[in-house]
């Protein structure tokens, strides 16, 4: 399925209609929110849910909520955005990790904590009557997309509230991303979030580090 042709025709028929509905939008982060909140604040009443107990560590989740809570403070939209801060459930995502802890990211283990930060969207976007949830996830190019779509559908069914499919990174919404946050001075981290995306990250850079002092010594 292209889910950036379904939201297309999503959008389309909602002005169509003359409906300004209201969204629940999970963000990971500012920067992966910014051309988002760019594009979708014309067409919705948004409020952003920062739910991410994965984050490590615990200043690492400072800088994050700051910088989000800052780019929806600037950010010139039609819509006012609004804002909620989650809970920081860091043993709940622990304990959703456990035995996976040596997974490759991208693997299972984050198609866990996709659908443990999107249920509790869905529950949110539930008890507070929003006509629809989703997330600023698949504007990653190292998300998968196809999965985050699957849990969002599946979890609609699940609460009665609708998902609304995407693929944020089509369009050129990856890059614009990167665009608006040079523009709003965004903090951009250089891994994932969690305990284990960071660990990886840190393994690879010293492998590329030894190659690279490898191939000095060589010459």
């Amino acid at each position: 399925m292209n889910y950036q042709k379904e939201l297309d025709k999503r959008i389309e028929n909602l002005q169509k209609e003359g409906k300004v509905p209201t969204l629940l939008l999970h963000s990971c982060c500012a920067p992966c929110s910014s051309y988002v909140l760019e594009y979708l604040s014309s067409y919705f009443h948004i409020t952003v849910l920062y739910y991410n107990p994965n984050i490590y560590p615990e200043d690492e989740y400072g800088k994050r909520i700051i910088e989000q809570q800052k780019l929806i403070n600037e950010m010139n939209v039609k819509y006012p955005v609004q804002f909620i801060a989650g809970d920081y459930d860091r043993e709940k995502f622990y304990e959703m990790a456990k035995g996976l802890e040596e997974v490759k990211e991208g693997g299972v283990r984050c198609f866990k904590c996709y659908e443990l930060r999107l249920r509790e969207t869905a529950e949110i976007a539930k008890a507070n009557g929003f006509d629809y949830f989703t997330t600023t996830l698949s504007i990653s190019p190292l998300k998968n997309s196809a999965k985050l779509n699957e849990i969002g559908l599946k979890l609609a069914e699940e609460y009665g509230v609708q998902y609304l499919t995407s693929d944020f990174k089509k369009k050129n919404g990856y890059k614009r991303s990167v665009e608006l946050s040079a523009e709003y001075g965004l903090y951009r981290q250089d891994y994932c979030g969690c305990e284990f995306s960071m660990r990886q990250r840190q393994e690879e850079e010293k492998a590329k580090q030894a190659a690279e002092e490898m191939n000095k010594n060589e010459e």
